[in-house]
């Protein structure tokens, strides 16, 4: 290749609208600080510190807790990404095992795992869906007439008439005419 070789003209800036467009999709640093909050919590409990000729050793009774709590950190974060649906879940989650982290975990990984944790859970939970750009339709746009959606009754909507009279059906479900005979009533 030389320099005269012209390069894949607007890949790069292809994959990265793609990668843009898709990060706008979901609680993407949401996730990223959840997943990020996990690695300091799961890896100073098992550390060996090196200080000049001194071995400082981290383990502590409590280090299956640590790795279970970090792992459960980055297995959110990564659902964050790719479930986004459940985001409040996996916020008020990631705030939880922040917080379970401070007496398990060398005070939540000395306060970096902890605080990361808090500020993606706080951020999942506080997440919500924009709205599609002007020029793409929505995903949901299937509207039936009047703005309701495609699956709604649309008889419903308005009591109709027994039998011809200009009376409206009686809702409350025990009625013979309106075909009901109380089967769907609470009582």
């Amino acid at each position: 290749m030389s320099a005269e070789t012209p390069a894949a003209t607007g890949q790069f800036t292809v994959r990265r609208q793609q990668f843009r467009a898709w990060r706008g999709e979901r609680p993407f640093w949401a996730g990223l600080f959840v997943l990020i909050s996990g690695l300091p919590i799961a890896y100073f409990p098992y550390a060996n510190l090196q200080i000049g000729h001194l071995t400082l050793a981290m383990a502590t009774t409590a280090g299956a807790g640590s790795l279970i709590i970090g792992v459960l950190l980055v297995v959110l974060g990564v659902s964050l990404w790719f479930q986004k649906h459940v985001r409040v879940f996996a916020g008020v989650a990631a705030i939880l095992l922040a917080l379970v982290s401070i007496p398990v975990s060398n005070i939540g990984g000395f306060l970096i795992g902890f605080l990361l944790a808090l500020v993606g859970g706080a951020m999942a939970v506080a997440w919500a869906p924009g709205a599609p750009p002007v020029g793409q339709p929505a995903a949901m746009a299937g509207t039936g007439t009047g703005g309701t959606p495609e699956a709604a009754d649309h008889d419903t909507t308005a009591p109709r008439p027994v039998d011809g009279v200009d009376e409206p059906n009686d809702l409350s479900g025990t009625n013979p005419a309106n075909g009901a005979n109380g089967r769907h009533s609470a009582g």
